[in-house]
């Protein structure tokens, strides 16, 4: 079943002088207990996607169009009062660098408990401490931390904080935007492991937000790949990984060292994404492509089923090496 349904969604930043389309036409259907990755570069839209499914774009400076069904609900629809009850309830958040928002003056406890009775107004200090210090403990923190400040925590700690607020109401959705991106690479994957083994225990969804393609592949059982405010392939992890079908996934991969097989030399992607104030034609990712045709600068490309589990956007659909003859072979 369906937990969340994003239907041709449209975010468009406006300024004085122009418009800059974020997000182009991006569909996701997300299940219950499902774990997404969305990968791309910076300027790639990711969390521009995910702040308009917590409907936290500024309406002065965007449009969106399209639609967000959260169990069958419109998000965009939504009053803001009745978006209250679903917002941090049953979606949560944990950004890169969250800790940041917390106070410096007040102990971790009381900002926590405090932050938790504003929505159990009727649950006791005493037991909003026993769950909070359950929460700390399931992220892997000491009940001490429940008595110190934020000075006193390493990044890495805070960060764990920051996790266990975004628990504190057993959401249904949990959403990571390079929540642990700033922390080193041990600590990191210390609180990656935590976070596998504590949706199981809540049989959460979650979708998170990254640039290390490595990440999702370990952590992840589906893959979105972004770039210019587009989906250009998405599937099951571990056959889009295993056989790529767009050259900018295939590009990312060859950027990323290996530990296996023969060494070769990591190769990274020429070029930087489009200028989004201006209307591109064809292929976005065509300036940057090692494959490219002249019919794809023409051309936009559709989705593909590749495989039942496995969605393309390119002209090239098949195996790169067959590319010539595909396009020699259809007509248009």
């Amino acid at each position: 079943m369906s937990i969340l349904k994003v239907k041709n969604l449209y975010v468009k930043y406006k300024t004085k002088d122009t418009q800059t389309l974020a997000v182009n036409n991006v569909s996701l259907d997300i299940k219950e207990q499902d774990s997404i990755g969305i990968v791309g570069e910076s300027g790639s839209g990711k969390t521009t996607l995910i702040m308009a499914i917590l409907r936290l774009l500024s309406n002065r400076i965007t449009e969106v169009k399209g639609e967000i069904l959260f169990d069958g609900v419109n998000l965009l629809r939504l009053p803001d009062n009745e978006l209250t009850q679903i917002r941090w309830k049953e979606i949560a958040a944990v950004f890169q660098k969250s800790m940041n928002a917390l106070s410096p003056v007040h102990k971790i406890g009381n900002q926590m408990s405090d932050i938790y009775r504003i929505h159990k107004r009727h649950i006791s200090k005493s037991k909003a401490k026993q769950r909070m210090i359950h929460l700390l403990e399931m992220v892997n923190l000491p009940s001490r931390v429940y008595e110190l400040y934020p000075h006193e925590l390493s990044g890495g700690m805070m960060q764990r904080v920051a996790i266990a607020l975004s628990l504190m109401h057993n959401p249904k959705l949990l959403i990571l935007d390079e929540a642990t991106t700033a922390l080193d690479v041990v600590t990191q994957g210390q609180i990656l492991e935590e976070i596998i083994e504590i949706e199981k225990e809540l049989k959460t969804t979650r979708i998170m937000i990254t640039h290390d393609i490595s990440i999702v592949a370990n952590m992840c059982k589906k893959i979105v790949i972004m770039y210019a405010g587009k989906v250009l392939e998405s599937g099951d992890v571990k056959e889009v990984i295993s056989n790529p079908q767009h050259p900018y996934t295939k590009g990312l991969l060859k950027s990323l060292p290996s530990f296996k097989g023969e060494k070769g030399k990591i190769k990274g992607i020429s070029g930087s994404l489009p200028d989004l104030r201006t209307s591109v034609q064809g292929c976005i990712f065509a300036d940057r492509c090692e494959y490219v045709m002249d019919f794809c600068r023409k051309q936009t490309p559709l989705d593909h089923d590749f495989t039942k589990n496995h969605k393309v956007a390119c002209h090239l659909v098949g195996g790169i090496k067959s590319a010539e003859k595909q396009i020699k072979n259809r007509s248009y």
